[in-house]
């Protein structure tokens, strides 16, 4: 019986100390494509193209990303990413449910520590066709340029990117769940 209790308050504490990113049982189309903000590599000259969409499926809502990436033009990346602050530092990484396109993509962090609009933490991750999840140890994730500290702590974080990056290809990622954990 003592093994049924310990057992609950491990899963209900790995719960507890889970974050949903992105909130969808609570708000409407409009608020969450205001939280998420689309990016690409026009910003800086290039010459991808895309955009981020707000779908439904069977009752179960996810964000698409979608769009041409273009290496030309010194490009090559479309993004969604939205600004967080967690105090806890207790979060280990990232967990998500995807599909897409099969190809792989990246999660962009930024921290407070982080200045310039070439630096971010990178942690890669495969989509296929179907639903799946992926997880990422913040661990795991390399750093862009080598005068970064090395690590980070999840209470450093200012924001947190999707994004389809590095060579010439049709993306498509769609997310229906990510959380820190």
């Amino acid at each position: 019986m003592k093994i049924f209790f310990y057992l609950f308050i491990f899963i209900l504490g790995i719960e507890i100390n889970a974050m949903n990113l992105l909130e969808f049982e609570k708000n409407q189309e409009n608020f969450i494509l205001k939280k998420w903000e689309y990016v690409s590599d026009q910003v800086m000259g290039g010459v991808s193209s895309g955009k981020l969409e707000f779908l439904s499926e069977k009752n179960q809502k996810y964000l698409r990303l979608s769009g041409k990436v273009s290496t030309e033009n010194n490009g090559g990346f479309i993004q969604f990413r939205s600004g967080f602050n967690f105090d806890n530092n207790e979060y280990k990484g990232i967990r998500l449910k995807i599909r897409g396109n099969p190809s792989e993509y990246f999660i962009h962090i930024r921290t407070v520590f982080l200045f310039l609009p070439w630096q971010y933490y990178s942690g890669k991750f495969f989509a296929e066709e179907g639903w799946s999840q992926v997880e990422i140890l913040f661990e795991d994730f390399e750093k862009s340029n080598f005068y970064q500290p090395s690590t980070f702590s999840p209470s450093d974080i200012k924001s947190i990117g999707f994004v389809a990056f590095g060579k010439d290809f049709d993306a498509q990622l769609d997310l229906m769940e990510a959380e820190i954990f």
